[in-house]
């Protein structure tokens, strides 16, 4: 009972991504202007999404809550990392650490999840193209918005109480940038196996189901393009699915790394890296791939700039 109280009551400390020296000045900023970009961007694409009734589709309806989400968990780590720098002390307390993993798990999860039925979405669009106002009606397509965050709850739901309750008996200082699963298992003694196969569990439905969907649906996928006699309805094809794939292989990589692999493989510095590349860059390569490589989206930026300049220019003729 006095271990259990030792626990709940002690705080953690951020060793964080960098330290103090010559050059960390220059990352600290470059993250800072990564975070603030990121949250810009992925806020002008749902802005985009809401407003031009051209981007009204079930895709673009998936991709706005994809930004949502990728706002929502950067910013649950970011903004706490970036201020542990600036006043030179990384302590988390225990509730804080506990509520920001469940965040991120949740987050994270219903991303995993949301990009596995995006492919799903890309495959009824290419290979049933008649059938896609059906197949992926207004009802489908919140059922799938729905599924995924109830996916990334259930994940934050199993795996926060698991991990938390775990006895911290040596060590308090988390060698991160924030509260994540592998590094808090690292801190963790006593027995750990009750904890490991339910994260193996969780690992496999976050990670495999969605990421098998995805190969399942590509592969269909190029089955259906490759029999296209139409030129110009493969490279239409080929534009669309592009963005996605380069997202999904971004995401997935680094997270499979992260999860997947055995303990012995992972050291502080390479769980740095990878969680800061499916952390702190894809939410902000997300609207910069799907926006940068779709025509869709920068017309509807051309119109909304157009609209902005007539009503400025109209502005000023009234004044």
């Amino acid at each position: 009972m006095d271990e259990d109280n030792r626990t709940f009551s002690s705080d953690f400390t951020l060793i964080g991504l960098f330290k103090h020296s010559q050059t960390s000045g220059i990352l600290f900023s470059f993250i800072c202007v990564i975070f603030f970009m990121s949250i810009i961007a992925n806020g002008v694409m749902i802005f985009l999404i809401c407003i031009d009734p051209h981007l009204h589709t079930p895709m673009y309806f998936l991709l706005s809550h994809l930004s949502l989400i990728d706002m929502m968990y950067i910013s649950t780590i970011v903004p706490k990392m970036l201020i542990d720098y600036l006043l030179g002390n990384g302590t988390i307390s225990f509730i804080a650490c506990s509520a920001q993993y469940f965040l991120y798990m949740g987050f994270v999860g219903a991303e995993f999840f949301l990009l596995g039925l995006m492919a799903y979405d890309r495959y009824v669009a290419i290979c049933y193209p008649l059938r896609y106002p059906v197949l992926m009606s207004r009802r489908v397509c919140w059922m799938i918005l729905a599924s995924s965050w109830f996916g990334g709850a259930l994940d934050s739901f199993l795996l926060t109480p698991i991990t938390m309750r775990l006895p911290f008996c040596t060590s308090h200082k988390i060698n991160h940038f924030f509260c994540e699963a592998p590094t808090m298992l690292r801190l963790a003694c006593g027995n750990k196996a009750a904890y490991e196969m339910v994260m193996y569990v969780c690992c496999v439905m976050m990670l495999l189901i969605p990421f098998s969907v995805v190969i399942v649906s590509y592969t269909q996928i190029l089955i259906m393009v490759h029999q296209m006699k139409s030129v110009e309805g493969k490279k239409k094809a080929f534009a669309t699915c592009s963005s996605h794939m380069m997202v999904v292989t971004l995401f997935y990589g680094a997270a499979l790394y992260t999860y997947m692999l055995p303990q012995s493989y992972h050291t502080p510095l390479k769980d740095k890296i990878f969680s800061a590349f499916y952390t702190i860059l894809t939410p902000l390569l997300n609207p910069v791939i799907y926006s940068l490589r779709n025509r869709d989206v920068t017309g509807a930026l051309r119109r909304v700039l157009t609209n902005c300049n007539r009503l400025c220019g109209k502005t000023r003729e009234e004044f």
